[in-house]
């Protein structure tokens, strides 16, 4: 049975429906659009109060983890409420997972934006993970619409599944006027790789640190400008507070994330001559420490560094020198490529969020590799309470300026 075949006029008033209904299409997704912006502008004035100059927008990066949402929003509720004029929080969503849309949408206190992706990730080197692809593509987005729709001077980026310490928004207040202060700082940090209980001690102490540890940090808008033209296509991240689980799991998560000391002691950091952490000062300062302490040598340093009383150095040749002393006293062993920007961190003893925070800056020239936490190549850690640790690299005393130590 043949179907009639429709006449041309008729064929021809369907053609030419096709570019009315596009364009009414694009004129609705245009108004919808419009709808959002306006919806997302008024959102934002009801957690920004315009008589009060935010230090920093607080964004958390979430996905498809409602329950570990939950979990740190109410972490940073808790000390956020009482600055929240100068702290507006944001949680910004990859994807469509309705549980987290939802969670996030039911408190007032923060202001929800949503990234959607239909792009397909084309990764660069097989075996590459396709969500280290994914999560740059968020963080860039993200920074894009805080710092230029949005137009916050700094933000802070936390994920779903870290929680914060009591002093955590005195510390990033103390720290954003060195953020403006001393250009080589890249961004501040409140987590610490060797931060584990039994690595940590003054929860006052600050370091410099070459290494960008990652999550629980804050930028300006001035590096963002510098940075955000060239972010990776793919970029691993590790977290700068407390994470209480996620998806570094298994032996990494029990050995190295679990025991991270989350820092409750309530530093008034403003309070604080944090001065020394300039450029200009810290070197000097630093290495004037690391001179004092006791130089260790052998195979059995570690055994030897357990029996002096005091702070040890020991000096490691390369990488697989690091390596092995570092596995001998359970700090992270990896080194790490660094980004090519600035590099600079403050890590502390016992910190906000973590114990032994570090303030990151990440260097504008591309080297082999460094070692976590480290400051021309020296990694400091406290060992049986007080007594600190300095592993120093063959050319870090030189790069202090400390021959004669």
């Amino acid at each position: 049975m043949r179907l009639p075949m429709p006449s041309s006029d008729s064929s021809r008033s369907r053609i030419l429906l096709h570019p009315e209904q596009n364009r009414r299409q694009a004129e609705e997704c245009r108004q919808l659009k419009a709808l959002l912006d306006d919806l997302e502008r008024k959102g934002v004035r009801k957690v920004v109060d315009k008589a009060q100059v935010p230090v920093a927008a607080v964004v958390i990066m979430a996905c498809n983890r409602a329950d570990y949402l939950q979990r740190t929003i109410e972490s940073i509720l808790k000390y956020q409420i009482s600055v929240a004029s100068k702290y507006p929080l944001f949680v910004s969503q990859d994807g469509s997972d309705p549980n987290v849309r939802s969670k996030a949408m039911s408190y007032d206190q923060l202001m929800y934006i949503q990234h959607l992706d239909s792009e397909p990730v084309q990764t660069e080197r097989p075996g590459e993970l396709i969500a280290y692809y994914k999560i740059a593509r968020h963080y860039k987005w993200a920074m894009d619409q805080l710092f230029y729709k949005h137009n916050f001077s700094r933000v802070i980026i936390l994920e779903d599944d870290m929680e914060i310490a009591p002093d955590f928004f005195d510390y990033f207040e103390a720290a954003s006027a060195l953020l403006e202060k001393d250009k080589s700082i890249m961004a501040v940090s409140s987590w610490n790789d060797n931060g584990q209980k039994q690595f940590v001690h003054d929860p006052y102490e600050l370091y410099r640190s070459d290494f960008f540890p990652g999550l629980g940090w804050m930028l300006t808008k001035s590096i963002w400008d510098e940075l955000s033209p060239k972010w990776p296509k793919a970029y691993p991240f590790f977290n700068l507070s407390y994470h209480f689980e996620g998806s570094s799991l298994g032996q990494f998560f029990q050995q190295y994330l679990q025991p991270i000391k989350l820092n409750n002691v309530k530093v008034d950091w403003k309070a604080k001559d944090l001065s020394y952490l300039t450029k200009d000062n810290y070197t000097k300062h630093f290495a004037d420490i690391v001179r004092k302490a006791k130089p260790v040598h052998g195979t059995d340093a570690v055994l030897k560094a357990y029996n002096i009383e005091g702070d040890v150095r020991i000096q490691y040749r390369d990488q697989p020198d690091f390596e092995w002393i570092a596995h001998q006293f359970g700090i992270f062993e990896e080194w790490k490529l660094l980004l090519s920007c600035y590099h600079i961190s403050l890590c502390g003893d016992m910190f906000s969020a973590t114990v032994d925070n570090p303030i990151c800056v990440a260097l504008r020239s591309a080297h082999d590799g460094i070692p976590r936490t480290s400051f021309k190549g020296v990694v400091v850690f406290r060992y049986h309470t007080t007594r600190r640790i300095f592993l120093v690299g063959p050319d870090s005393v030189r790069q202090l300026g400390i021959e004669d130590a």
